[in-house]
C-alpha cells in the first residue's frame, strides 16, 4: 500500500470507472429497437409537455362540453365516423361529453407520465438508501432491513393502494397520491439489488482505498460507490416505469386513481367499456397509447441493460475480425508473410533465397 494512502487527508484512489458513456451511446446506436423506442418517448414527451399549446392550436379545451357533436338518440355516440373526426377534432370526440379526445389524451399522457416518474424517483430513493445502509451497516442493521425488506416485496402493492387511497380524503391532490403510495410500497425491489452490488463492490481495492484514506462510510457511499451503481440503478428504473405506468392506468381504471374531469388513460379505458361497439376509437386510442408506451419503455430498457453490460462488447467482438489493428501487434512484419516468399532464410544449413546470395557475392 503506498504511502499516500497511509496518510490522512491524502487524496484516495478514485472509484472504479462506470461504462463510458461514448462506449454506451455507441452501442444504443447500432440497436433499431433502442432508437426506436427512444424516438417514441420523446415524442411522446414533448406532446405532453406541448398539451396546452397544441390544446390551443387546435381551438379545444379539455373540458369543454360539445353536446351538439353527439347523438342523443343512440345513447350519446358521436355524429360521423370514426368517433367524430373533423377539422375542429382531430381524434374526435368523447362519447357521451362530447369533449375532445385529442386535448384529452395529452392531458391523460401528462398524469401518467408525472405519476409514473414520480413513484420511480421516490422508489429509486428509497430503495438506494435502504440498499446502501444494508450493504454497508452491520450484521445486525443488514439483518433487519433485509427482513423489512422481504416483508415490503411480499406485499400486495395493488390492493394496498386500492385501500389506502379509497380512504384518504377527496380533497387531497390524487396524482401525489398515487406517487406517494406506488413509490412507498414499491422501493423493495430497487433495495435487493443495491444490496448485492454493494457487498460486492465494498470487497474491491478502491472503496478499501477510500477508507484507509480515512473516508467514512457516508462518504464511500456517495463518492465511490453510488458512480458505480448508475448502471444497474438506470436499468432498474427502465423496469419501473412501465411498471407505474399501468400501476396507474390500473388504479383509474378501477375509479380510485385520478378523479374526473382530470384525464387519464385508465380512466378513458374504464368509461370506454360502454362503448366499445358504438365507438371502436374512443377504446383503441387510450388503449393503444398505453400499450405503445409501455413497450417502448421495455424496449428501452433491455437496450440499456445490453449496452451498460461491461462484457457486452467482448461478446460482440468473438468471431469478427479487428480492422485497423497494427501490423506490429498482429505479428506481422511489413514485407511478405513468415514462411513464404523467396527471400526467407528458413534455418541453419537451409538454402538462402537469391537476393541473400547477390548480397554475399
Amino acid at each position: 500500500m503506498t504511502e499516500a494512502l497511509l496518510t490522512p487527508g491524502a487524496p484516495t484512489t478514485p472509484a472504479a470507472p462506470g461504462p463510458a458513456t461514448a462506449a454506451v451511446r455507441q452501442r444504443l446506436r447500432i440497436r433499431p429497437s433502442a432508437i426506436v423506442a427512444a424516438g417514441v418517448l420523446a415524442l411522446l414527451v414533448v406532446l405532453a409537455l406541448a398539451a396546452p399549446l397544441l390544446a390551443a392550436l387546435e381551438g379545444q379545451s379539455v373540458n369543454a362540453f360539445h353536446d351538439d357533436l353527439v347523438d342523443s338518440a343512440r345513447g350519446g355516440a358521436p355524429y360521423g365516423s370514426f368517433g367524430g373526426v373533423s377539422a375542429e377534432h382531430w381524434l374526435g370526440v368523447e362519447p357521451g361529453t362530447g369533449r375532445d379526445l385529442f386535448v384529452r389524451l395529452l392531458h391523460g399522457a401528462r398524469i401518467s407520465l408525472l405519476v409514473a416518474a414520480g413513484a420511480t424517483v421516490l422508489q429509486l430513493a428509497v430503495g438506494i438508501a435502504v440498499g446502501l445502509a444494508a450493504g454497508l451497516g452491520s450484521r445486525l442493521a443488514d439483518s433487519l432491513l433485509g427482513r423489512v425488506t422481504d416483508v415490503m416485496v411480499s406485499l400486495p402493492t395493488l390492493v394496498i393502494a386500492i385501500a389506502l387511497t379509497a380512504v384518504v380524503p377527496a380533497g387531497f391532490p390524487r396524482p401525489l397520491l398515487l406517487i406517494l403510495v406506488l413509490g412507498l410500497l414499491g422501493w423493495g425491489g430497487t433495495s435487493r439489488v443495491v444490496r448485492a452490488q454493494t457487498l460486492t463492490l465494498r470487497k474491491l481495492d478502491f472503496v478499501s482505498a477510500a477508507r484507509l484514506g480515512g473516508s467514512g462510510t457516508w462518504r464511500v457511499a456517495r463518492r465511490e460507490l453510488l458512480p458505480s451503481l448508475a448502471a444497474p440503478v438506470v436499468t432498474y428504473a427502465s423496469i419501473l416505469l412501465p411498471s407505474n405506468i399501468v400501476a396507474e392506468a390500473s388504479l383509474s381504471f378501477l375509479g380510485i386513481g385520478v378523479q374526473p374531469p382530470t384525464p387519464s388513460w385508465g380512466q378513458m379505458l374504464s368509461n370506454a367499456q360502454t362503448w366499445f361497439r358504438a365507438d371502436p376509437t374512443y377504446v383503441l386510442l387510450p388503449a393503444g397509447l398505453l400499450l405503445i408506451t409501455v413497450l417502448s419503455f421495455t424496449a428501452l430498457g433491455e437496450a440499456l441493460r445490453t449496452a451498460l453490460d461491461p462484457r457486452e462488447a467482448s461478446r460482440l467482438r468473438v468471431g469478427t475480425r479487428r480492422r485497423g489493428t497494427p501490423a506490429r501487434a498482429r505479428g506481422r512484419g511489413n514485407g511478405p508473410r513468415k514462411g513464404t516468399g523467396p527471400d526467407k532464410v528458413r534455418g541453419p544449413g537451409k538454402v538462402r533465397g537469391p537476393r541473400e546470395e547477390e548480397e554475399t557475392s
